[in-house]
Order: C-alpha cells, then structure tokens, then sequence
C-alpha cells in the first residue's frame, strides 16, 4: 500500500463525536512509552503527524486520522500509565474501552508490545479482554533495533508461549523499528488486505 495523503481529522475523549460514516478504521494502541507515535509517523511517512514526547502518557485522546481518503487509523491512548492516578486511570481506561466496544468502524486493532521485554502482565490482560469481546487484533513488537535478534526471537516465542496458556490460536504477530523503518510494509500490507476482503 502507498500513503498518498494523511491527515489529522479529529481528537475527542467521546466516541459520540468521532466521524461520522462507514470508512473502516485501525486503532494502534499500546503501554505509554512504547513508541506509538513514531510508529504512526513512520507508517504514514510524515514525521509531524502523531506527536511523539519523551514523556510517557502523552496521548490522552481519541486522534482520527484519514488516510488516502479510504480509512482511518486512529491513535488511542496508552494504557496503564500509573502517574495519572487512579482517577486519570479510570477516566483513560473508560475511554479506551467505549471507543473499542462502541465503534461499529472499528475493524481491527495494532497492539504494540515493546520487544525488549518478556511479557507483561497489563499487556496479556488487556489482550485477553480484546479476545473476551471478540475484538480483532495484531500484535506489533516495537523497536527491535534495540535488541539482537537473538533476544527477540527468544523474547517473541516468550509471548507465545505465555499466551498459548489461555488461547488456542493466538493473533497475528508483525515487528517493526520506527528507526529503522522496519515493517511498515508489513502492517500496511495487513491493512491493504483487511480493506480487501470488505469489499469482497
């Protein structure tokens, strides 16, 4: 797929007032800090379109953005930031999961895991709620130029095997490095594929 145009649409906190129509739409969504924003950024070939911070919990809004005038990607918030606090927790959480089991557009879900880590509790949580509400989703492992690929072939199995433990057929799973520009052909591929089969 070629991005021929991206652009920023909306940002709300209300799934009321995202917009309107029948487009299909792909929400990336991951632990603050795991390098959302880049990633979008990378995909979309420009380098301005998510904000990208140092400051983990940057993003605290439902941001729409429409690419070649076909479909939406959608950049939520992070999950599990524990400096908001409890209420700021809530108050994201209930965010995240209107937007999810609302959004009719909604066609699949990019969960970004940083590749650098075994497996993490609130990660696999909220997984296997995606699965409990029969939410499609892709695991993206993120900055595997920070690792050999020794480690994230050991790293990438880790999770697999974590997951096989209550799953039997587990997601699709993409890598990619926003340095490196690394698996942008591969998630736009899988969105390409995805629009395809809808107008099938």
């Amino acid at each position: 797929m070629e991005i021929k145009s991206a652009k920023f649409v909306i940002s709300n906190t209300d799934v009321r007032k995202c917009p309107e129509g029948i487009l299909p739409e792909y929400a990336f969504i991951g632990r603050s800090n795991v390098g959302k924003s880049s990633l979008i950024n990378m995909l979309t070939n420009n380098k301005n379109l998510a904000t990208t911070s140092q400051k983990p919990g940057k993003t605290q809004l439902i941001n729409h953005f429409l690419i070649n005038d076909d479909w939406y990607l959608v950049d939520l918030p992070g999950y599990g930031y524990a400096q908001r606090g409890k209420a700021g927790r809530e108050n994201m959480r209930k965010i995240i999961e209107d937007y999810i089991l609302e959004r009719k557009q909604l066609i699949n879900m990019f969960v970004l895991i940083d590749c650098r880590h075994e497996p993490q509790k609130i990660d696999l949580e909220f997984m296997e709620w995606l699965g409990e509400n029969n939410i499609p989703f892709t695991i993206v492992f993120t900055k595997t130029d920070k690792i050999s690929k020794g480690k994230l072939a050991e790293n990438i199995e880790l999770m697999q095997n974590k997951m096989f433990e209550t799953w039997e057929e587990l997601p699709p799973m993409l890598t990619s490095s926003s340095e490196k520009r690394e698996g942008r052909e591969d998630i736009l591929n899988c969105i390409e594929n995805i629009n395809s089969s809808l107008d099938e």
